[in-house]
């Protein structure tokens, strides 16, 4: 259990959340939400112990062992795999390794006899020797091959290594379990797995994470950090949002009836107060007056910019026609002998197990690399936007938001082009902010916004979730359902796919694809 007493954590003048009291239980998993640069992350850090509150206290009960999913990718190079997994129960692997130093002694005393004993005896308590086959099982599930286990850190790609990291924090039943972002990386299976993990995992779990469905799916409680304030709502985020929205209607629709009755009682009070007959009617009144109090209605921290792709010219009746796509790299059949025919009305997700497929494929469609055999037509009435999943190359520039942004639109009159990136939750000073010093977020909703101003009529979109917050991603979804042109994206959001997809193309490890036409949903049921 962790009881949070009266915390608050400030930074300079900024004070990020104030007077906290919550409870963690076991048996509970707390979805953590709230806007970017909230605190969520900070807050998990004040659980861990890694940050130090500035006000109130957090307790632990004793005993407990807490686990944090860190997100150093290269703190383990030179350690083997599965140690890394094993490092998870702390206490376990400095037994593990005090136990192998002491074996290798040549000479023992008496008293290195009772130490061994007593480390053996620990050891034991812990479960020592099923150490390295749990965590083989945790890699496993998590898509680490058995030939890699024993190599180092170092030797995995890093999509890999966050795998690892994962599995280390999974590792050895923690009292108390603390998530950052846990499905970056998964692929779908993964991503499967841990929910049911999560779902039959007996202890406290708290899990910052940008996936609706999953926070949907293993979460009874919610934490939102919004007002300044971390409030707790029993149930899942769907549950939260339904009910928050429900909230503040309501709240609006009881300030409307009260100021209604406050107009209606002040105009009484003021055509009769001189009126002797009815002086005690209009004071009456006067105190009812005073007694109304509207609701106070804080504005939220979340901000949700409006993501809307208008299409300049719709599309005639041939849009792509891909046949015996073929691309090779560094000897390896990345696409082979890839056909398919894009119809009107298509959204299509991609799916693969090598993400490298996913983005080979929409560069070559999207104009940007070669390949080695095929033929790709599109119609001629196709204006195509393109949003690449690393952006980088595109904000090596000392430009500012405002001239950044100018580049992608014809119109030149700084008060359009503040309105235009007003929606976008670029306000005020923000236009004027270095597009080289953006945040992850920043920077992906500067390119939704320059591919709004394109006008296309069919999108590709490599992973368009990255960097985004909740709200941002709520609003791409809408946007990519109100979307008139053909679509083909890649995303590890599932409710995108569920909400958007009508077709679903596989990338195959062979670099073949498949192919069916129905929703996601329905395609991860029948494989």
């Amino acid at each position: 259990m962790i009881q949070v007493s009266n915390v608050s954590l400030k930074f300079g003048k900024r004070t990020l959340f104030e007077d906290v009291n919550i409870k963690f239980t076991n048996g509970n998993c707390y979805g953590l939400i709230g806007a970017n640069g909230s605190g969520k992350s900070t807050f998990l850090k004040l659980l861990s112990g890694d940050l130090e509150t500035t006000t109130g206290e957090i307790t632990i009960s004793k005993g407990e062992r807490v686990s944090f999913l860190r997100q150093d990718h290269y703190q383990y190079d030179d350690k083997r795999v599965i140690d890394v997994v094993i490092m998870g129960n702390q206490r376990l692997y400095q037994i593990m390794e005090e136990k192998d130093r002491m074996y290798q002694q040549v000479e023992f005393s008496e008293e290195d006899g009772m130490k061994l004993a007593n480390l053996e005896a620990e050891f034991m308590d812990l479960d020592g020797w099923n150490a390295e086959p749990d965590a083989a099982t945790l890699l496993n599930n998590l898509g680490i091959p058995e030939e890699e286990h024993y190599i180092t850190m170092g030797e995995l790609p890093v999509k890999d290594r966050v795998k690892v990291l994962l599995a280390q924090a999974l590792f050895g039943d923690p009292d108390i379990l603390l998530l950052d972002e846990p499905t970056n990386s998964l692929d779908i299976e993964a991503i499967r797995w841990l929910e049911e993990f999560l779902i039959n995992f007996n202890n406290t779990v708290i899990i910052v994470s940008h996936d609706r469905y999953f926070l949907n799916k293993v979460c009874t409680h919610i934490v939102d950090i919004d007002y300044g304030k971390i409030k707790l709502y029993i149930g899942n985020y769907d549950f939260w949002y339904e009910s928050s929205e429900l909230l503040q209607k309501q709240m609006k629709e009881s300030n409307k009836k009260k100021e209604e009755k406050m107009k209606e009682l002040q105009a009484f009070i003021d055509r009769f107060s001189a009126n002797a007959s009815k002086s005690k009617q209009a004071t009456s009144r006067k105190k009812m007056l005073e007694k109304i109090q509207l609701d106070e209605i804080v504005p939220s921290s979340r901000k949700y910019p409006y993501i809307d792709f208008k299409i300049e010219k719709p599309a005639g009746k041939e849009i792509l026609k891909v046949e015996n796509l073929t691309k090779i790299i560094d000897g390896k059949k990345i696409l082979d002998r890839v056909s398919f025919t894009v119809l009107k009305g298509d959204k299509i997700t991609f799916l693969a197990q090598d993400d490298m497929a996913k983005t080979v494929l929409f560069r070559i469609l999207a104009g940007l690399d070669e390949y080695d055999e095929g033929t790709i037509e599109w119609g001629v009435t196709i204006k195509v936007g393109y949003l690449p999943q690393d952006n980088t190359d595109y904000f090596d520039t000392d430009k500012n938001i405002m001239e950044w942004i100018g580049q992608f639109y014809d119109v030149k009159d700084e008060t359009v082009l503040r309105s235009f990136l007003g929606r976008m939750l670029f306000s005020g000073e923000d236009v004027f902010k270095k597009v080289n010093v953006l945040s992850g977020g920043e920077k992906a909703r500067c390119m939704l916004s320059k591919l709004m101003l394109q006008n296309p009529n069919f999108l590709i979109l490599d992973e368009p979730t990255n960097h985004l917050d909740l709200e941002s991603i709520t609003s791409l979804n809408k946007g990519l359902v109100r979307f008139q042109g053909e679509v083909l994206f890649t995303s590890r959001d599932y409710e995108l796919n569920r909400t958007v997809a009508n077709r679903v193309i596989e990338i195959l490890p062979d670099g073949t694809i498949k192919d069916r036409s129905i929703p996601y949903e329905d395609y991860l049921e029948k494989e």
